[in-house]
C-alpha cells in the first residue's frame, strides 16, 4: 500500500514539474480498442478547437504499464499540436504495481516479439482511424520498455515516418528485420546507462547501417536509466535515476526531429 501511495503522489509531482499550462483547450479521452480478442485501453489527447488534420503521434509506455505519466507527455504533445495516443500493450487492467509484476509483463513480450509488434500496430491502427490524423505524417515515441517497443514498431515495417526511444533497449531477436525499416529513426540514451551497453549500442549501430537506415543515436552524458521519469529518483548509481538536463535536451531533439519528418 505504502509503494502505491507512493508512486500515485509522485506522478502528481510528475505533472506539476514538467505542466507548461492547464491544458484548458486539450480534449482527453479514454479509448478502448483491441489486438486480436485482448481489450486494451489506451489514453487519447488533442488540442480541441481546431478542427484541421494534423500529425499523430503514437505513445508506449514503460514497464509499469500506461500511467499517469504517459497520459502527462499525451497532454504535451497536444499542446504541441499533435493527435497523441497513449498505447496500452498489456491489456485493459493490467497495471503492474511492483517491480515484480512489471518485470514478468516486459518479460512475455520480449520472448515474444511478434506479440509486442501486434499490438504495438493495434495503437498504431487505431491512433490513425482518428479524424483528425493526417495519416501521412505519423510517429511514434517510447519511453523504456515503450523505446524497445517504437523500435520494434519500426523494425515491423510499419508505414510510419519516424520513432523516437527514449531510454529504451536496443536489442532485436533478428537484426535482418532492421531491412523492413521505413521510418527515420532517432535513438535517446544515456552515456551511462547500464542497461544500454556500448556492446549493444554499437550492434544497433551497425543494425542500422547494414539496412541502409536513416537513423540518429544522441547519447546524454552522465544519464543512466530512465533519465527522463522523475519517479526514479536522483541517485545515478542505483543505474536508474531521472536527470533534468537529459529530460529537456531530448524533448526538444524529439521536437526538433518532428519538425524534420512532418515538414
Amino acid at each position: 500500500m505504502k509503494t502505491r501511495l507512493l508512486y500515485l503522489s509522485l506522478s502528481a509531482v510528475i505533472a506539476a514539474f514538467w505542466a507548461v499550462g492547464a491544458f484548458a483547450q486539450i480534449h482527453t479521452e479514454t479509448i478502448e480498442y483491441k489486438q486480436g480478442d485482448t481489450v486494451l485501453e489506451g489514453y487519447l489527447a488533442y488540442d480541441s478547437p481546431s478542427s484541421a488534420r494534423r500529425p499523430g503521434v503514437l505513445i508506449i509506455h514503460q514497464w509499469k504499464g500506461l500511467t499517469d505519466y504517459e497520459k502527462m507527455r499525451a497532454r504535451m504533445l497536444a499542446e504541441l499540436g499533435y493527435v497523441a495516443f497513449a498505447a496500452d500493450i498489456y491489456g485493459k487492467g493490467i497495471r503492474p504495481q511492483t517491480n515484480e509484476e512489471a518485470m514478468a509483463q516486459v518479460g512475455t513480450y520480449y520472448k515474444d516479439c511478434q506479440l509486442f509488434r501486434s499490438r504495438a500496430l493495434a495503437a498504431l491502427e487505431r491512433l490513425n482511424k482518428h479524424n483528425l490524423v493526417d495519416t501521412n505524417r505519423v510517429a511514434a515515441i517510447g519511453y523504456c520498455f515503450g523505446g524497445s517497443g517504437a523500435l520494434e514498431l519500426a523494425r515491423s515495417g510499419a508505414r510510419i515516418n519516424g520513432v523516437v526511444s527514449f531510454h529504451g533497449g536496443l536489442t532485436t531477436p533478428n537484426l535482418e528485420d532492421a531491412k523492413n525499416i521505413k521510418a527515420k529513426v532517432l535513438v535517446l540514451t544515456g552515456a551511462d546507462d547500464p542497461n544500454v551497453p556500448h556492446d549493444q549500442v554499437k550492434t544497433f549501430e551497425g543494425e542500422m547501417a547494414n539496412a541502409k537506415v536513416d537513423w540518429q543515436l544522441i547519447a546524454y552524458g552522465g544519464a543512466v536509466h530512465s533519465f527522463t521519469i522523475p519517479i526514479a529518483g536522483n541517485d545515478p548509481s542505483t543505474g536508474s535515476a531521472y536527470n533534468e538536463k537529459a529530460d529537456k535536451r531530448s524533448w526538444e531533439a524529439m521536437k526538433q526531429f518532428f519538425a524534420e519528418i512532418f515538414k
